[in-house]
């Protein structure tokens, strides 16, 4: 698929990509897997490995790198990164329910906008390997479009009516998931703003700040009204019922006609396999047991808050 002018600007600026680093890191790529035993079934096409040469800038070594993580993490991590086939039951309930969607307009950057509203997760029926599953879906559904690959994607979170029970239904072990998505993931990540964050709440988005890198940190922006986000930032391409055009109904359609149409190779993603971790580079990572003792002691207090509020 061809970029478009704006876009393949962007990748010779941003990514430093051009017809020959395409064309002669492709190959390297390619030739790198042909020889790789400790890999199986990895997909070799344009669309395919661009993901990882364009989110490392086209450094060879490094999106060989990426790759073999982005297969671990579905290895170590199957029941949040696999068996992402949204027609199956519980994830297209959660899509139908609207609690996530991608707006069919881009910003004003001609990035991908993916809207995601606590309240329409209802955490007493699902839990956090599914909801999880439904962002990984999403992603795996966005970049197949190489145009997604190069542009990024914005996320925007509406955290009204989050409650003690989203919290808790992550374990401490399961916020490393936010480090992994940084890490192990092929994509673009170029903002987050977070609508409606209650103060007995904030905490989860300090926990997840710290399991990533202070670039991805500093993307991070919190509002407290809708009306404090029309202010600071383009609603144009949000729903109707949020200061857009397109009513918030069409969205999650069209959303769900985008993932029909790429269902079938986002299935496919689960016959590539890693046999052998013994290529990926290890980093002496950090002892996480006190942060995660620092987590469990924030949702138990969370849970106390919750529990007073329903008292008075």
């Amino acid at each position: 698929m061809e970029l478009s002018e704006r876009v393949q600007t962007v990748a010779e600026k941003e990514l430093r990509e051009d017809k020959f680093a395409r064309d002669q890191c492709l190959q390297q790529m390619r030739n790198w897997l042909s020889k790789n035993e400790d890999v199986e079934n990895v997909r070799i096409d344009d669309v395919f490995l661009l993901r990882f040469l364009r989110t490392k800038k086209f450094s060879v070594p490094m999106a060989q790198q990426l790759l073999l993580k982005y297969l671990n993490l579905k290895k170590t991590i199957p029941r949040m990164t696999t068996e992402l086939d949204f027609l199956s039951s519980p994830l297209k309930e959660v899509f139908e329910n609207g609690y996530l969607f991608v707006s069919p307009l881009k910003d004003q950057q001609g990035r991908s906008v993916i809207i995601s509203r606590a309240a329409k997760f209802d955490p007493h029926i699902w839990n956090s390997s599914i909801q999880a599953g439904v962002h990984f879906l999403a992603f795996e559904t966005l970049l197949d479009d190489p145009e997604n690959q190069v542009m990024g994607f914005v996320h925007v979170w509406d955290w009204h009516a989050v409650s003690a029970s989203h919290l808790t239904m992550w374990s401490p072990a399961d916020f490393e998931i936010f480090k992994h998505i940084e890490q192990s993931f092929p994509a673009r990540h170029k903002a987050f703003h977070v609508i409606n964050v209650q103060s007995t709440v904030k905490w989860a988005l300090d926990v997840g700040r710290r399991l990533v890198s202070s670039k991805i940190s500093d993307r991070i922006t919190l509002y407290s009204s809708w009306s404090e986000y029309n202010k600071k930032c383009d609603a144009s391409c949000l729903p109707k019922e949020l200061g857009g055009t397109i009513p918030m109904a069409e969205m999650i359609q069209w959303w769900m006609q985008k993932m029909a149409a790429k269902r079938d190779i986002v299935v496919q993603l689960d016959k590539m396999k890693l046999l052998s971790d013994r290529g990926i580079t290890k980093k002496n990572e950090k002892d996480m047991s006190p942060l995660h003792a620092e987590i469990r002691a924030h949702m138990d207090s969370v849970a106390g808050s919750f529990r007073k509020l329903d008292v008075d």
